[in-house]
């Protein structure tokens, strides 16, 4: 390891800084939570940690009431105020707030599905649409009405059923008295004034 602290391209200038980068090598992580199993090679990245167990929130906005357990989420909430959008896709102009947001507009580019049923042959390009396609093999409805018994796999439908229990009834028909809660439902009445 001396060979190693004295060598004279290292890029460090505190003995501290250079120990701390040896652990990504050796892979110690010395400072181990005392909550779970979890271990870490530095002391902050402990103390960020820590805070998942106790909730504590220190890091908080200055423009509204949001606060963060670790800085780095208090920096990336900022730019929700300030609009920056530091990631830019580099085959079109799209610009994101957040990494993980742009890797996931970069597929739309590539047409890569990476994310595949495990019962058919479907895959898709979002972890989101995979969760809900898996509804049709598990029969999950996990949105329901609370009007009546009505149960659907998507959001999406349960809103089209709520407007049936609305009184309002903005789809008029132009040729007859007959009015919709739903745009679809006067497009097939509309159907039967064209037979």
């Amino acid at each position: 390891m001396k060979s190693l602290i004295n060598a004279p391209s290292a890029p460090f200038s505190k003995l501290g800084s250079l120990k701390i980068h040896l652990r990504t090598h050796t892979g110690e992580r010395p400072y181990k939570c005392t909550m779970c199993s979890a271990a870490f090679s530095q002391t902050g990245s402990l103390n960020n940690h820590v805070r998942t167990h106790t909730g504590e929130n220190p890091y908080k906005c200055t423009v509204c009431s949001a606060a963060f357990s670790q800085p780095t989420n208090l920096k990336i909430h900022m730019r929700t105020h300030t609009g920056e959008k530091p990631y830019k896709c580099t085959i079109c102009s799209a610009r994101f707030s957040q990494k993980g947001s742009l890797k996931k507009h970069i597929i739309t580019h590539t047409g890569e599905r990476p994310y595949k049923c495990t019962i058919c042959s479907f895959a898709f390009s979002r972890p989101e649409h995979l969760k809900v396609h898996m509804r049709t093999h598990t029969g999950e409805k996990p949105y329901k009405c609370t009007i009546c018994s009505a149960a659907f796999s998507q959001s999406g439908g349960l809103q089209n059923h709520t407007k049936t229990h609305i009184a309002d009834k903005p789809y008029k028909c132009t040729i007859c008295s007959a009015a919709f809660s739903q745009s679809g439902n006067l497009k097939r009445h509309m159907r039967t004034h064209t037979l």
